[in-house]
């Protein structure tokens, strides 16, 4: 049980929230919830959100987590392919449009307003037996976004073997800059309540009342995506007296997305301490983390869990080999459900992750990407893994591979600069970094990449930001020749603008 939960204007030990949570489970009862119904979540960040997702675990029904941030047809859609027969949610839009099954309005919950529980206390064993406990939307970024399945056994396991490797403790105090309705923010709110520790619930959304609450709940464990923490070292820039508010954290932990190394950089030269980087996925849960002691990369393995690093023909690769990571996780989803709703198991055996990386002399594992390969003038090149070495220039890199009929591919690396340096600048970076053939095509500068509801860069509106780009720079750029096949590609000379619009970009 959590010791305290604690939000912006009150707090509540951890005794309280365990009897609201009774409260709201025989408010649910009473209207008809019952054991192995789906349950559709989507509210932002409220203390009375946890409160009812306790509730709803002890009744043992399936707990769907849906970002209340999509639209009213997305949540409908996901509904109906996962046969919810309650939803859950803090829009009056969604009550309104009566998606999933019968709505019920989160502050309709209040346990002030329920009544006495039946029980001493909660329990998750029927819970945690069930194979559709917990029920995740994928971002969709390459196509229909699928439903996973875990296992409730899986979903606290993985959690305990989190919270060995990284030590919470019943003194900390948890602060995710997360929202709740994505398996990460909700991961930490349950650490918290199986370790013993304190959780706070703030604004995540806005990073100055985030820093005032930290500071007064002295928070020790802090959890973002990197943009997050991107956007909180500008903020202390701008208003370095909050630095102080988190004079207590121990641990910045991150994850979601991937950690570039120039924020890695610049946060340990800001505030004195690493960004603490880890890997894993929604259907496999926590796979590896780096720790105080050892802040490397994605760092060591959780126990029971067993990672392969293997070549194009399956075979292992030697560290410093990069090869596709192959999981035998204990933690790994049930499977994923069918259009029917109905669940189809995960294959036995180890499970083909199909990211890119490698392991260094140390044991320490480093992700690169995805496994996605292009072809370009002959070579067969996977875009993520040249994003982690581009962004050796300095700034985070994003690539978007176009088809081109000559090349096969053109790639074009976009690079988040809230300074606005001009592409030319870039292109020369990454000709020193960059072997030729890995070089790009063109080169589009933002202020800030496009993000999604998970808090990683949206490949959808990215590429689109490219597209457009590339169609103005074609309609301002004069005729020239173009390069001779096979032969490197050299920077194309233009006349520069007399205004430059953002995003700016070069090609050849």
């Amino acid at each position: 049980m959590m010791s305290r939960l604690i939000g912006v204007r009150s707090g509540r030990s951890g005794r309280q929230v365990e009897r609201d949570a009774l409260r709201v489970a025989a408010a649910l009862r009473s209207l008809g919830v019952a054991a192995g119904d789906r349950v559709l979540f989507s509210s932002d960040n409220h203390e009375e959100y946890l409160t009812v997702v306790l509730a709803a675990a002890h009744l043992d029904t399936s707990l769907f987590l849906v970002d209340h941030r999509r639209t009213v047809a997305e949540k409908q859609r996901l509904a109906e392919r996962a046969r919810v027969r309650w939803t859950i949610s803090d829009s009056q839009a969604d009550v309104e449009a009566g998606i999933g099954g019968t709505i019920l309005p989160l502050d309709a919950l209040a346990p002030a307003d329920c009544p006495r529980p039946l029980a001493d206390g909660l329990s998750w064993d029927a819970w945690r037996r069930r194979p559709d406990a917990m029920l995740l939307s994928s971002s969709g970024s390459t196509g229909e976004p699928k439903i996973i399945a875990k296992s409730g056994r899986a979903f606290l396991d993985n959690l305990e073997r989190t919270r060995k490797l990284m030590g919470y403790t019943e003194g900390d105090v948890l602060l995710p800059i997360l929202p709740f309705s994505h398996q990460y923010g909700l991961s930490i709110a349950v650490l918290a309540w199986i370790s013993g520790a304190s959780l706070v619930v703030g604004p995540y959304r806005r990073l100055d009342q985030v820093a005032e609450v930290a500071g007064s709940a002295e928070a020790t464990i802090t959890d973002a995506t990197p943009a997050t923490y991107r956007s909180l070292l500008n903020l202390l820039d701008y208003r370095p007296a909050l630095r102080e508010c988190f004079r207590a954290v121990r641990m910045w932990c991150t994850g979601g997305a991937p950690l570039d190394r120039a924020l890695a950089r610049r946060f340990r030269a800001e505030l004195g301490a690493p960004v603490l980087d880890g890997y894993g996925s929604s259907e496999a849960g926590n796979v590896a983390f780096a720790t105080p002691d050892n802040p490397v990369a994605c760092g060591r393995l959780l126990d029971g869990v067993r990672v392969a690093i293997r070549d194009e023909r399956g075979e292992d690769v030697l560290p410093g080999q990069v090869g596709e990571l192959w999981l035998d996780t204990p933690d790994l989803m049930s499977g994923y459900l069918d259009d029917a709703g109905e669940l189809t198991p995960t294959a036995p055996g180890e499970y083909p992750t199909h990211d890119l990386g490698y392991w260094d002399p140390e044991g320490n594992l480093h992700v690169l990407g995805r496994k996605f390969a292009v072809h370009r003038l002959g070579h067969t090149l996977y875009p993520e893994a040249i994003e982690r070495r581009a962004e050796e220039c300095g700034r985070p890199v994003r690539i978007v591979a176009l088809d081109d009929e000559r090349r096969g591919s053109s790639l074009v690396f976009v690079v988040e600069d809230a300074e606005g340096s001009p592409a030319q600048r870039w292109r020369r970076e990454f000709s020193a970094i960059l072997p030729s053939f890995e070089q790009p095509n063109h080169v589009v500068v933002v202020p800030r990449f496009p993000l999604n509801g998970n808090g990683k860069p949206d490949a959808h509106r990215l590429r689109e930001l490219v597209l457009r780009e590339l169609a103005t720079s074609a309609r301002r750029a004069p005729s020239v020749p173009s390069p001779r096949f096979g032969s490197p590609e050299q920077p194309v000379r233009r006349p520069e603008p007399a205004g430059r619009a953002e995003p700016d970009s070069q090609e050849t």
